[in-house]
């Protein structure tokens, strides 16, 4: 039995509550109560409970009212329904309609002890399905790592040897690279594959949200807490929590994220009581932490908490090995999805990909191939194809990115700019998102954007 384990008993006949609040306190469970029906609805609305134990007919409300207030919930509770001899039919159309069972007056203390225990026990199995649910569709969401280049076979290596281990790892790499999948690798190939595998975007939410989505919050910490919740790293227990952009994370946040490293235990929003913490912590980001240590936007105390083991991703760019097994595979994954007969790349199509010095990546490369695959209609992949997609996209191929007229240093000068500006298009000149692409600070995008005299509605 699992002393966590919460039940909360609803009935009108306050010596029923206290009979039932006795008995379950007893044999360890937490037990909270309620003789009016407004008062029940209230505490199911802003609190979660593995169980409720409930009349079937009171004076103000009934059973069926409390059934179908715990069916809105997102956890919803096991129901038992408690029920005089009279009201049988009742109590079995209460089942039909998702009660896990009924007990007749009077009551039993072993009939009703036994199927507490059973209904607690089929709320275990409704959890442990959902996170193989989430398990199955973490690792279909994750694919499979292209490892041709002796960079990523070195990358695949240092996964193997991390999954044995429980230490914290920082990823590094840009935008793109499959810091997330080399994170998943890791979490499905450990001891530890079998528990929840969640992840985290840290630029992607306001600060307070984002400390209670990490560190959850009892009910009342501030307004709109209407009830205690989780926290994401409660939620992983016992498996991996992937802090993905962690540069972004506000200083704030750092000093209590470096509390949790250093402690091993997390203390909800609002409340004075610390929890012990068994999660393996990985950390990754696109940007360089080092230097946001020197700039002191980023702890450095922080940072040598996280990078215990470092793993940096190499671009796409530097493991061009990878190229044509990339392509090979996203085709083969696009041709099923929009069910069409391609064979291959023409040698003339693949010269121009293997040329491309794909800033986006894996991801570029993936969104490429799922365009190409949508919008053409010829059994190869050809130039003109490759063409096509790259003018819808904006860029040229690389063999016709820079005149031949041009010196080294202007052409350097030209590319910046087009590379820049692709960026600032891309995320729709939000600069914030472009120097994060770029892998560049905020402050070093604003003074390329000064140097080339770029702006919104550039080209």
């Amino acid at each position: 039995m699992d002393k966590k384990d919460s039940i909360f008993v609803v009935d009108d006949d306050e010596a029923i509550v206290s009979f039932l609040t006795k008995l379950l306190e007893k044999n360890g469970y937490n037990v909270e109560c309620s003789s009016s029906g407004d008062h029940a609805i209230k505490m199911l609305e802003s609190n979660e409970y593995e169980l409720v134990i409930t009349d079937l007919l009171m004076d103000d409300f009934s059973g069926f009212d409390i059934l179908r207030c715990t069916g809105k919930q997102d956890y919803a509770p096991e129901v038992i329904m408690i029920t005089g001899h009279g009201s049988i039919h009742s109590a079995i159309e209460a089942i039909k309609q998702g009660a896990f069972d009924y007990i007749t007056k009077p009551l039993e203390i072993k009939r009703m002890l036994l199927t507490v225990q059973q209904a607690l026990e089929r709320k275990r199995l409704k959890r442990e399905i959902s996170k193989l649910r989430d398990q199955i569709e973490g690792q279909e969401k994750g694919g499979i790592i292209i490892a041709v280049s002796k960079k990523m076979r070195k990358i695949l290596e240092m996964v193997n040897m991390v999954s044995k281990i429980d230490s914290t790892v920082l990823i590094e790499g840009e935008s793109g690279t499959g810091k997330e999948l080399v994170a998943r690798a890791i979490h499905y190939e450990s001891a530890q594959s079998g528990n929840p595998f969640i992840t985290v975007n840290c630029s992607a939410l306001p600060e307070q949200l984002l400390e209670s989505e990490l560190f959850g919050h009892v009910k009342g910490a501030y307004t709109g807490a209407i009830k205690d919740k989780k926290g994401l790293f409660e939620e992983a227990e016992g498996g991996t929590i992937l802090l993905d952009e962690i540069g972004d994370m506000p200083l704030q946040l750092q000093v209590k994220l470096l509390g949790v490293l250093q402690n091993r235990e997390v203390r909800r929003v609002g409340s004075n009581i610390t929890a012990p913490l068994n999660v393996r912590i990985i950390a990754a980001t696109n940007r360089k932490l080092a230097s946001l240590v020197k700039e002191g936007a980023f702890r450095e105390d922080l940072y040598y908490r996280l990078n215990v083991i470092p793993i940096k991703i190499p671009p796409l760019r530097e493991r061009k090995e990878d190229i044509e097994s990339l392509l090979i595979h996203y085709l083969e994954i696009f041709k099923q999805k929009f069910k069409k007969d391609i064979k291959g790349f023409a040698p003339e199509a693949l010269e121009i990909l293997f040329e491309y010095d794909w800033p986006g990546n894996a991801r570029e490369l993936a969104n490429f191939i799922e365009r190409t695959v949508a919008l053409g209609s010829s059994k190869t992949v050809t130039v003109s194809d490759v063409r096509n997609i790259f003018r819808l996209d904006g860029k040229q191929d690389q063999s016709q990115k820079v005149p031949d007229d041009l010196n080294l240093m202007d052409a350097v000068k030209r590319l910046e700019r087009e590379y820049v500006l692709q960026s600032l298009k891309k995320n729709h000149w939000n600069q914030t998102r472009a120097a994060r692409d770029l892998g560049v600070a905020r402050a070093s995008l604003w003074r390329k954007m000064q140097k080339h005299g770029l702006q919104a509605g550039a080209q």
